[in-house]
């Protein structure tokens, strides 16, 4: 059975290694371009049909929301992880094994998240300092859009599953229905049914539904094999389960938990810099997203070589994807430095000066800084591909931790000001990059 079941997908332990790794990553890369669309349609319509204080609480709102949704994506990734490794090896019955506990183990988190946010909501936006003018706006769309947690769980776990096993195709058709029904909705309840921003979080919770439900069922239907287990659950692989998936996870959140941070202080120097920096981080994401789902596609790669035993393909692999990562990343930062003016516009209206040369100011000087990134997803995802999650989490910390420090130092009491929060940026970066490569030369 389990040959026969192993050949339906595509397997990264054979072929080239350059078209088979791109071919596996460009539809993770438009899946996570679609996603990105969710919060950049919101973001959008927004400012330019609700006005400036509804895009600056939609951006405030789409950082705190990745950081929530990021425990749920980093447990998920780690459970990949671990399903490829089986997948590399041809052990079905181990990888059936971890897919129900992971599942129950994910889910009980989701459940526990749920349980924390709603009660919680009030003491998490004094947390990141929202202004007063749009707290109450802000409020309203993450009330909302926490509704949607459960359907990202559901899309993350089955998207990562399917492409642990070489289906990358099938995650992103969900994700493109759903993304243009986003967007769809999105002008019908702002523009035809003036429902503001309500609307804007209820067209993103009905289209995460979507994405969620229709992957979890077309996986039940379709790949049932990956699904179903008829012997007893080893509940000591749990510990595994866990250990790995709480590092990636604690990497994906603590990366976040600090853009989070550096959030509260943005927010510290008003709306106009607020909305600035809502809008750049929209475009800025957009920019190295590729390199992100590239590096997703890279661990994916590794972890089935690693379970396979084909140390040198993965070392050919690593040099390959490290060409193509910084390669694009060079291009992508010409595209920015030349239209950065242009991409805020898409934003913000012309005559609103101040937010667009501030966003200028953002975009300019972290993308000259892409291939910092774009190498340091590459870092994570190769320690995550060898089970080591761990390291992954201690360049995270570094780089984040970094960011934050830099930026609480001095912004709030140099000339610097917020220049000094766009700055800390790409130097946590490159000092993550220096302390990954270092490791990886003494594995």
């Amino acid at each position: 059975m389990s040959a026969n079941i192993i050949n339906k997908n595509t397997k990264l332990t054979e072929g080239n290694i350059l078209k088979n790794l791109l071919l596996f990553a460009l539809p993770m890369m438009a899946g996570n371009l679609l996603q990105q669309i969710y919060n950049i349609a919101d973001t959008l319509i927004a400012g330019r049909y609700i006005g400036t204080k509804a895009l600056a609480a939609a951006g405030s709102a789409y950082t705190l929301m990745t950081f929530i949704t990021s425990i749920i994506i980093g447990l998920c990734m780690g459970s990949g992880a671990l399903f490829s490794k089986w997948y590399g090896a041809g052990k079905i019955k181990e990888m059936q094994q971890d897919v129900q506990l992971s599942f129950y183990f994910i889910g009980t988190a989701t459940l526990l998240i749920y349980l924390i946010v709603f009660p919680g909501t009030d003491i998490i936006l004094h947390l990141v300092s929202v202004p007063d003018n749009i707290y109450n706006l802000m409020r309203t769309y993450i009330k909302i859009v926490f509704i949607g947690i459960g359907f990202t769980f559901l899309y993350n776990f089955f998207a990562y599953l399917l492409r642990s096993t070489g289906n990358s195709v099938v995650p992103l058709y969900f994700l493109a229905i759903s993304s243009i029904m986003n967007i769809a909705l999105d002008l019908y309840f702002v523009i035809s049914l003036k429902k503001g921003i309500p609307g804007t979080a209820a067209a993103t919770v009905i289209s995460q539904g979507f994405a969620g439900l229709g992957i979890t069922f077309y996986t039940i239907w379709k790949y049932p094999q990956f699904i179903k287990f008829q012997g007893r659950l080893q509940w000591t692989r749990l510990k595994i389960i866990i250990k790995t998936d709480v590092f990636t996870s604690m990497q994906q959140s603590v990366m976040n938990f600090g853009i989070l941070m550096v959030q509260g202080l943005v927010n510290s120097f008003g709306t106009a810099i607020m909305a600035a920096f809502a809008a750049a981080v929209k475009i800025d994401t957009l920019a190295y997203m590729p390199a992100q789902e590239f590096g997703n596609a890279y661990s994916l790669f590794i972890s089935q070589n690693y379970g396979a035993k084909k140390n040198e393909r993965i070392q050919k692999g690593t040099k390959t994807a490290a060409i193509v990562s910084v390669t694009f990343c060079l291009a992508v930062s010409a595209i920015i430095w030349i239209f950065a003016r242009q991409f805020m516009c898409m934003f913000v209206e012309a005559d609103e000066t101040e937010i667009i040369l501030a966003g200028i100011q953002y975009l300019k000087i972290e993308g000259t800084f892409y291939f910092g990134i774009g190498l340091l997803f590459l870092l994570y995802g190769y320690f995550r591909g060898i089970q080591k999650s761990g390291i992954s989490l201690i360049l995270t910390i570094i780089s984040l931790g970094t960011r934050v420090l830099l930026s609480y130092i001095l912004a709030p009491n140099t000339p610097l000001g917020v220049t000094a929060i766009w700055w800390s940026i790409p130097i946590g970066w490159i000092l993550a990059d220096i302390a990954g490569i270092l490791i990886k030369n003494k594995q």
